[in-house]
Protein backbone atom coordinates (compact mmCIF):
# COMPACT_ATOMS: atom_id res chain seq x y z
CA UNK A 1 0.00 0.00 0.00
CA UNK A 2 2.56 2.46 -0.81
CA UNK A 3 1.04 5.59 -1.78
CA UNK A 4 2.99 9.13 -2.28
CA UNK A 5 2.28 12.25 -0.24
CA UNK A 6 3.53 15.70 -1.69
CA UNK A 7 4.51 16.82 2.09
CA UNK A 8 6.17 20.06 0.76
CA UNK A 9 2.30 20.45 -0.51
CA UNK A 10 0.45 20.09 2.47
CA UNK A 11 3.13 22.54 4.24
CA UNK A 12 2.07 25.19 1.69
CA UNK A 13 -1.92 24.41 2.56
CA UNK A 14 -0.96 24.55 6.29
CA UNK A 15 0.71 27.87 5.80
CA UNK A 16 4.12 27.15 6.78
CA UNK A 17 7.18 28.86 5.60
CA UNK A 18 9.55 26.63 3.55
CA UNK A 19 13.19 26.92 3.34
CA UNK A 20 15.35 24.94 1.49
CA UNK A 21 15.97 22.40 4.13
CA UNK A 22 12.56 22.16 5.52
CA UNK A 23 12.10 21.59 1.10
CA UNK A 24 14.73 18.47 1.25
CA UNK A 25 13.58 17.42 4.37
CA UNK A 26 9.69 17.27 3.18
CA UNK A 27 10.86 15.90 -0.52
CA UNK A 28 12.55 12.57 1.64
CA UNK A 29 9.10 12.26 3.96
CA UNK A 30 7.58 12.34 0.23
CA UNK A 31 9.54 9.80 -0.91
CA UNK A 32 9.63 7.43 2.01
CA UNK A 33 8.02 4.27 0.92
CA UNK A 34 9.01 3.07 5.03
CA UNK A 35 8.26 4.67 8.34
CA UNK A 36 11.69 6.31 8.83
CA UNK A 37 12.70 7.88 12.33
CA UNK A 38 14.51 11.29 13.14
CA UNK A 39 17.90 9.57 12.50
CA UNK A 40 17.15 7.88 9.18
CA UNK A 41 14.94 11.54 7.80
CA UNK A 42 18.56 13.38 8.57
CA UNK A 43 21.04 10.80 6.76
CA UNK A 44 18.78 11.24 3.96
CA UNK A 45 18.75 14.58 3.95
CA UNK A 46 22.51 14.81 4.20
CA UNK A 47 22.39 13.11 1.56
CA UNK A 48 21.06 15.77 -0.65
CA UNK A 49 22.41 18.87 1.88
CA UNK A 50 25.30 17.89 3.79
CA UNK A 51 24.66 21.48 5.45
CA UNK A 52 21.34 19.82 7.28
CA UNK A 53 22.05 19.17 10.90
CA UNK A 54 20.68 16.83 13.38
CA UNK A 55 18.84 19.38 15.42
CA UNK A 56 17.60 21.07 12.29
CA UNK A 57 15.44 17.91 11.50
CA UNK A 58 14.49 17.27 14.58
CA UNK A 59 12.96 20.62 14.49
CA UNK A 60 11.53 20.16 11.27
CA UNK A 61 9.57 16.96 12.23
CA UNK A 62 8.28 18.85 15.22
CA UNK A 63 6.94 21.75 13.38
CA UNK A 64 5.36 19.17 10.83
CA UNK A 65 3.79 16.85 13.18
CA UNK A 66 1.81 20.00 15.48
CA UNK A 67 0.98 20.90 11.94
CA UNK A 68 -0.91 17.49 11.43
CA UNK A 69 1.47 16.80 8.42
CA UNK A 70 3.49 13.83 9.82
CA UNK A 71 2.36 11.29 12.06
CA UNK A 72 4.28 9.80 14.38
CA UNK A 73 4.26 5.98 15.59
CA UNK A 74 6.16 4.16 18.20
CA UNK A 75 6.09 0.73 16.87
CA UNK A 76 7.62 -0.72 19.89
CA UNK A 77 11.79 -0.51 18.59
CA UNK A 78 12.14 2.59 21.16
CA UNK A 79 12.35 4.62 17.86
CA UNK A 80 9.42 7.49 16.62
CA UNK A 81 9.22 6.34 13.70
CA UNK A 82 7.44 9.07 10.91
CA UNK A 83 4.68 9.11 7.67
CA UNK A 84 3.57 12.06 5.64
CA UNK A 85 -0.34 12.15 7.44
CA UNK A 86 -2.24 9.66 4.82
CA UNK A 87 -5.09 10.77 2.98
CA UNK A 88 -6.82 7.99 3.73
CA UNK A 89 -6.87 5.42 6.71
CA UNK A 90 -4.71 2.33 7.05
CA UNK A 91 -3.36 0.11 9.78
CA UNK A 92 0.07 -1.59 10.46
CA UNK A 93 1.17 -5.01 10.54
CA UNK A 94 4.63 -4.76 11.98
CA UNK A 95 7.19 -7.60 11.73
CA UNK A 96 8.76 -7.80 15.00
CA UNK A 97 11.69 -9.64 13.57
CA UNK A 98 13.01 -7.02 11.30
CA UNK A 99 11.00 -3.59 11.71
CA UNK A 100 9.26 -3.98 8.59
CA UNK A 101 5.96 -1.92 8.66
CA UNK A 102 3.37 -3.33 6.17
CA UNK A 103 0.51 -1.52 5.56
CA UNK A 104 -2.94 -2.46 4.90
CA UNK A 105 -6.57 -1.63 4.81
CA UNK A 106 -9.65 -4.41 5.34
CA UNK A 107 -13.09 -3.55 4.83
CA UNK A 108 -14.27 -6.10 7.04
CA UNK A 109 -12.22 -5.75 10.09
CA UNK A 110 -13.39 -1.76 9.84
CA UNK A 111 -16.71 -2.75 10.08
CA UNK A 112 -16.14 -5.27 13.07
CA UNK A 113 -14.69 -2.61 14.73
CA UNK A 114 -17.72 -0.20 14.05
CA UNK A 115 -19.68 -2.81 15.16
CA UNK A 116 -18.06 -3.51 18.78
CA UNK A 117 -17.70 -0.16 19.19
CA UNK A 118 -21.31 -0.06 18.55
CA UNK A 119 -22.41 -2.81 21.09
CA UNK A 120 -20.52 -0.75 23.79
CA UNK A 121 -22.31 2.24 23.63
CA UNK A 122 -19.96 4.08 21.09
CA UNK A 123 -20.04 5.45 17.78
CA UNK A 124 -16.30 5.37 16.58
CA UNK A 125 -14.72 8.54 15.25
CA UNK A 126 -11.42 7.26 14.80
CA UNK A 127 -8.98 4.68 15.85
CA UNK A 128 -5.36 3.31 15.11
CA UNK A 129 -4.61 0.01 14.65
CA UNK A 130 -0.91 -1.82 15.14
CA UNK A 131 -0.44 -5.71 14.86
CA UNK A 132 2.71 -6.85 15.67
CA UNK A 133 3.82 -10.56 14.42
CA UNK A 134 6.61 -13.06 12.91
CA UNK A 135 6.59 -14.06 9.33
CA UNK A 136 5.33 -17.83 9.25
CA UNK A 137 8.30 -18.42 6.64
CA UNK A 138 10.92 -16.28 5.89
CA UNK A 139 11.84 -15.72 2.46
CA UNK A 140 15.71 -15.92 1.86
Amino acid sequence: MNRKIDVEALCHEKGLRITEQRRVIAQVLSDAMDHPDVEELHKRSAMIDPGISIATVYRTVRLFEEAGILERHDFGDGRARYEAAPESHHDHLIDVETGNVIEFVDPELEQLQKQIAEKLGFRLVDHRMELYGVALERKN
